[in-house]
Order: C-alpha cells, then structure tokens, then sequence
C-alpha cells in the first residue's frame, strides 16, 4: 500500500494566501549576519563608520526579528504539525536565543562611544547569534520545504484540530 504524500498546510498569519513570516525573515538573518560582517571590517580597517553600521545592523536586526518572530508565533501555535517536528521547535525556540545574543551585544556597544571598535566579546556575540541564525534557518527551511507548513498548494489538507484555526 502507497502512503499518502504530505501535504501543504497553508499558513494561518497570510495576506491574500502569501505567509508573512517568509516574507520578513530575511531582514533580522541579513541584517544579523551583516553584524558580524561590519565587525570584521571594523576591526580590519579600524573605520568607525562599521561599528558605527554593526550597531545600526543589530538594531534593525532585533526589530524586525521581533516582527518577524511574533507572526511566526501565530503559524507555530496554529499549526500542530510545525510543534509536532523537532525541527520546529528547534526553530521556535532557538530564534529568541538569537534575539537575545543580539539584543546583549547591542547593550554591550552602548556602554562604549559609539565609534569604539569592537572587542572580542562583540565579535563573539555577532558570530554566536550568525551560527545560531544558520541553524535555526535551516530548521525554518525543513519545516517549509520538506514538512509542508506554511505552504499553500494543489491538495493541501487540515486535520481537524487545524481545521479550527484556518480562517
């Protein structure tokens, strides 16, 4: 006997059937990973400019990580497949632990001028919170491309509990 494939289950935070949460989350990975990149060429070329843009890149990246993550929240606590999956939870909850590597960076910075270089304990946080950022991407990726959540398509399906929460 065939199983069944899975199936898309499309996302439960959408405008016009387009998930949101693809749509914003590479503004905190790049402006994350960006960080990390500023740093080094600060400290490569000892231009305030880049510690001056790293702190920008970590601002921005914590807001729109923050946006990002809240609309997450809905498809995660919507969809009973994205909590089922360890990939999911993995993505859940190691988000905010970027978030927080980030946000503790940023206060580290501005303890200092804001043109100071930055010091090993910045690189590290920026570097922590970019490897943190690749995993927890490539969790979101799984549960997009190989579990089907948040995806719309020919033959989707519900379970019954999920059923409940789509609008």
């Amino acid at each position: 006997s065939r199983t069944r494939p899975v199936r898309g289950l499309p996302s439960t935070a959408a405008i016009v059937g387009h998930p949101i949460h693809p749509m914003l989350i590479p503004f905190p990975i790049t402006f994350l990973t960006a960080a990390l990149a500023t740093d080094v060429a600060a400290r490569t070329t000892e231009d305030p400019f880049w510690s001056r843009t790293s702190r920008w890149m970590l601002g921005a990246g914590i807001v729109t990580g923050l946006f990002a993550g809240a609309v997450g929240a809905i498809d995660y606590f919507t969809i009973r497949r994205a909590r089922e999956k360890s990939v999911g939870k993995l993505h859940a909850y190691g988000n905010p632990i970027a978030l927080g590597l980030a946000a503790a960076n940023l206060a580290m910075r501005q303890k200092r001028q804001a043109d100071a270089m930055p010091g090993t304990a910045e690189i590290a946080l920026s570097t922590a919170t970019a490897a943190v950022l690749g995993v927890t991407g490539w969790a979101g990726a799984e549960l997009s491309y190989r579990h089907m959540v948040g995806v719309a398509g020919h033959g989707d399906q519900h379970t019954e509990e999920e059923k409940r929460y789509v609008p």
